[in-house]
């Protein structure tokens, strides 16, 4: 699409960037090469024309009008709403091609921030279609579902959705057209769906702004039994953004049961859990790798996906988690075994265990949300000084800030694992073994 409002230019793009983009410099006047400019959905090395859409003092974004010249590793992508949604970044990339982007990528982001390590970047992938077993979806007025667009919070209508579970996405259809006849007494904004990895069980998520009505609960157990492809359980939650947000109504079950590494793990409404079905059982497997010893720390530890298996191998195993919604079923798949379920943040729970004790950990796997660890948590890393660590993480610029910490002081890299956790978008998760230097 042509912009009539901001003058073409044509670009030539250099490399990719974190987020989906790839980087160009426009040429200036005198041939030198002008203000870093990000254009979504090209690829390196190819000729296009573009517009600019914001033009900052040190860098422009921009969008594509047309496309000069391809790069041989284009495909069609498959999803009719790919470029309008802005769940997916990469399909019109061949898979090698979105491996070798993101590796450039999480190579950059360390060197970048002067994380030094001489191992090649691994990487771990599957299947890259059809992985999500979790999906979310917002409701427009009109009562259609979708996701929100690539440009702005609106939600564009979706019609299908190739990266996740199929029975996801006939529920969220049942549920609409169940919606469409029988209006909720508390009006949905939002509906989450989550499977285990053969289908076979499914929870459902409403989520509405406002309270509970009276009829609620009769409402929902009627939608309930309505739907033919059967939930295990299903809720309706208030959106008030809190960490334990109110339940206003529940049918069925709480959680269902994820079977992977040869233990069927309990996960409940809204607990975290990994989001790929297909990679999950070597995910946790490089993360463990065979590791044994005396003590180990879980850190961050969710539903225990890590400290469940290192519970077979370790003489004792302290997990530790702050969210609510994982704690319950963290406690119960840790039942009759040598770990210990610890309702803290982590932060708190290394002030608290900051002095030198014996025995200290042997291990400690780490696994935080996006924001990383931060400058306090790594200071308390280093002075616990425990032989080995393995660092998981989903974001390659809060990695390589808190590598850097780790590594300026008491820690070396051994090795360094992209899993492709998140294939078609930009999303890139990674594994990072550790040892005291």
């Amino acid at each position: 699409m042509t912009s009539t409002t901001h003058p073409t230019i044509k670009l030539v793009l250099e490399k990719p960037v974190y987020g989906g983009d790839c980087l160009a410099r426009p040429a200036t006047p005198d041939g030198k090469p002008g203000k870093a400019t990000f254009v979504p959905l090209t690829l390196p090395g190819e000729t296009v024309t573009a517009h600019i859409i914001e033009d900052k003092r040190s860098f422009a974004n921009a969008e594509l009008d047309q496309l000069l010249s391809a790069s041989p590793n284009r495909v069609a992508p498959p999803c009719p709403h790919f470029g309008v949604c802005g769940g997916c970044q990469y399909q019109h990339a061949d898979y090698p091609t979105q491996l070798a982007l993101k590796q450039q990528i999480l190579r950059e982001s360390l060197s970048r921030a002067g994380v030094l390590f001489s191992s090649k970047i691994n990487i771990l992938s599957k299947e890259p279609w059809a992985y999500r077993n979790r999906i979310r979806l917002a409701f427009t007025e009109s009562g259609e579902f979708g996701y929100r667009s690539r440009h702005s919070h609106s939600i564009v209508p979706i019609r299908e959705c190739p990266i996740a579970a199929r029975s996801l996405f006939l529920a969220a259809q049942q549920v609409r057209t169940y919606l469409a006849e029988n209006p909720s007494p508390a009006p949905i904004s939002e509906l989450e769906l989550f499977t285990n990895p053969g289908e076979s069980q499914l929870l459902i998520t409403l989520f509405c702004e406002n309270t509970v009505a009276t009829t609620t609960q009769t409402w929902l157990d009627d939608l309930f039994s309505a739907l033919s492809l059967r939930p295990t359980g299903i809720r309706l939650q208030a959106a008030d953004g809190s960490l334990n947000p109110p339940i206003l109504a529940a049918s069925g079950e709480s959680s269902i049961g994820y079977a992977a590494a040869g233990f069927d793990y309990r996960v409940d409404h809204g607990a975290f859990f990994q989001v790929n079905r297909w990679l999950v059982e070597d995910f946790v497997s490089l993360a463990i790798a065979n590791r044994s010893g005396g003590i180990a720390w879980d850190l961050y530890a969710g539903v225990g996906l890590f400290a469940r298996q290192l519970a077979g191998s370790f003489a004792g195993v302290v997990a530790v988690e702050s969210a609510p919604a994982s704690f319950e079923a963290l406690q119960q798949n840790l039942a009759n075994t040598s770990a210990n379920a610890v309702s803290s943040t982590t932060l708190d729970y290394l002030r608290h265990n900051r002095q030198e004790r014996e025995p200290g950990p042997d291990l400690i796997v780490l696994d935080p949300p996006r924001a990383g660890l931060g400058e306090e948590t790594t200071t308390l890393l280093n002075a616990i000084g425990s032989p080995a660590m393995v660092y998981v993480s989903c974001d390659p610029t809060t990695l390589a800030r808190d590598l850097r910490a780790l590594t300026l002081e008491r820690y070396k890299i051994d090795s360094i694992t992209l899993v492709d956790m998140f294939p078609q978008t930009f999303h890139l998760e990674t594994v990072v073994s550790l040892s005291r230097s």
